[in-house]
């Protein structure tokens, strides 16, 4: 089974037991988080789509760690003026595990 969540405003296709990368939430690690914006729900046999939430639906995760992702360098540069910029970012993530979907 699988469904299409909604968590912090991107929308993610999870399975059950599987760990996913998501943009930093609020929560403490080893805590149990619930998401009830689900989109769609699927399986082998049918599918069922929410307009623009399916009711009842939850998925259930839990948060194993935050940490920041890796560096993204942008660099600017306008030739023969002497214009170069270099910058650097790193995102903040959370690591979920999906533990249940209903």
């Amino acid at each position: 089974m699988f469904a299409v969540v909604d968590i912090a405003g991107q929308q993610f296709k999870v399975v059950e037991n599987q760990k996913y990368y998501v943009p930093r939430l609020k929560a403490d690690p080893e805590s149990e988080i619930t998401f009830d914006s689900v989109l769609l729900l699927g399986d082998d046999n049918s599918t069922k789509v929410g307009s623009p939430t399916i009711k009842g639906a939850k998925v259930q995760a839990k948060v194993l760690e935050h940490l920041k992702d890796e560096k993204v360098i942008v660099f600017k540069k306008k030739r023969r003026i002497s214009y170069r910029r270099k910058r650097g970012h790193r995102q903040f993530l959370t690591r979920i595990e999906v533990t249940k979907i209903s």
